[in-house]
């Protein structure tokens, strides 16, 4: 095999000759600069404020070329639900129910406690409460393809956290319909509500609410970097959840790793699109050479439309080999990148743990496919993009729930902290603070 030389090289980059400014570059994602993207969802965003069903169908018919989208028809009906399911192959229908009750059981661990009390001295109780938030629309993007697990993925956890609102949207079809699979997911989670209308326009249509589309307290899922501009225009109006731009991954392999199982890994986000990130990080330069020639080799299983992504991505400036000097530079790489899926290579991964502090998922050893925990494992798969993994979470019921905080004293349990909460009040500078303390007597005398 060492003979053979690749017909398309991948983007190599070694870490030890980078400069400062040329490593910085390689962290970049295609959502790091937004401000095209924003100015052009501002005016989208304000027509569907104004005009509300008819600019959705007006922008399905341009966008999505649904050319008979009828702004009367934007919600899916219960036929239309029934007849999605009939024509769904059974063998798919039996991979979204295995993958549906994993996400439900994955996502129901998670679940916290309704509430807790600690007595936090006698007579001195404090705790929390956890509430669902009342509604959310989950965004499932179609434009390079049907995403129903995505519906499942955040339709899901909404239904274990008791959200007694929830909402798809999701782009039309060319016909002015719904993706079948979509609407059986949206069945198998329990969401009787659809929408057909994608992209901004419908990032808007749950921030301010149609005829049609309910306005929403969240929308939550992943999206095109007009999506995501969308959000953050918007997010001043409606809670926009975690980020979730387009797809990125890192491979990390160490010596150990297989190739062809590696090559995998490094094609399963890259085939997302152009605008898509996936490196190969390692420290043995043989093993990438050998990707390479295997990466070819993958290419000619996949489809054309599939084989054109990810050579953008693996030969272009957001994607391709990493060669670091050491396997301990190579995990700080991972670190600065803070990828949205991590897999890593090796024949025995578990020792690499401690030294991977920031991706949104990380899935370790050879036979921990990504496409398995993009799926049916239960994990979910939305995950924090664009290096939001440093302080962000995977999509999880948390997302879905708020926190209350609640506390109860005693007569006996107040007096003990009246002098303290004098001090601090005093040194602050607020008098109502520190009179607010002196219930237990007449007249409201901080001096009390």
């Amino acid at each position: 095999m060492s003979a053979e030389r690749p017909t398309v090289r991948l983007s190599r980059h070694e870490l030890a000759r980078l400069s400062h400014e040329e490593r910085e570059r390689l962290l970049l994602r295609s959502e790091a600069d937004l401000s095209d993207f924003i100015a052009g969802v501002q005016p989208i965003i304000a027509d569907v404020k104004a005009r509300g069903d008819e600019a959705l169908a007006d922008y399905g018919r341009r966008f999505d070329r649904a050319a008979d989208l009828d702004p009367r028809r934007l919600a899916a009906t219960e036929e239309e639900f029934d007849a999605a399911e009939r024509r769904l192959d059974p063998e798919l229908k039996d991979a979204m129910r295995l993958a549906a009750a994993n996400i439900r059981r994955f996502h129901e661990r998670q679940m916290p406690h309704g509430m807790w009390l600690e007595e936090m001295g006698p007579g001195q109780l404090a705790g929390e409460r956890t509430l669902p938030i009342p509604s959310v629309a989950c965004y499932v993007p179609r434009g390079k393809g049907a995403f129903p697990s995505v519906a499942l993925m955040t339709a899901i956890p909404a239904a274990v956290a008791g959200v007694p609102e929830i909402v798809v949207l999701t782009p039309p079809t060319e016909s002015g319909g719904i993706d079948d699979a979509t609407l059986f997911a949206c069945r198998l989670a329990g969401v009787t509500r659809a929408y057909r209308c994608g992209g901004a326009q419908a990032v808007a249509a749950v921030a301010y609410g149609t005829r049609t589309v309910p306005r929403c307290s969240k929308i939550v899922g992943p999206g095109s970097s007009w999506v995501v501009a969308a959000m953050h225009v918007l997010s001043n109006v409606i809670d926009v959840g975690p980020p979730a731009g387009p797809s990125e991954s890192i491979v990390l392999a160490d010596e150990t790793a297989d190739p062809r199982r590696t090559a995998l890994d490094l094609l399963n986000e890259a085939e997302h699109g152009p605008d898509s990130s996936a490196y190969l990080v390692t420290n043995d330069p043989r093993l990438a050479d050998r990707v390479e020639l295997a990466v070819e080799h993958l290419w000619t299983h996949m489809s054309p439309q599939r084989v054109e992504f990810s050579r953008a991505v693996l030969t272009g400036t957001r994607g391709g080999i990493v060669i670091a000097p050491d396997i301990d530079e190579a995990c700080r790489f991972v670190n600065d990148y803070a990828p949205e899926h991590l897999m890593v290579e090796s024949k025995d991964p578990w020792p690499y743990l401690a030294k991977l502090t920031h991706a949104g998922e990380i899935l370790l050893g050879e036979h921990s496919a990504i496409s398995i925990a993009n799926f049916v494992l239960g994990p979910n798969h939305v995950l924090p993009t664009g290096g939001w993994a440093r302080t962000r979470s995977p999509l999880s019921v948390f997302d879905f729930t708020k926190r209350q905080t609640i506390a109860c004293l005693s007569a006996e349990g107040l007096e003990p902290l009246r002098a303290p909460t004098r001090v601090f009040a005093r040194y602050e500078g607020f008098d109502a603070h520190a009179n607010a303390v002196s219930r237990l007597r007449d007249g409201g005398n901080s001096a009390d």
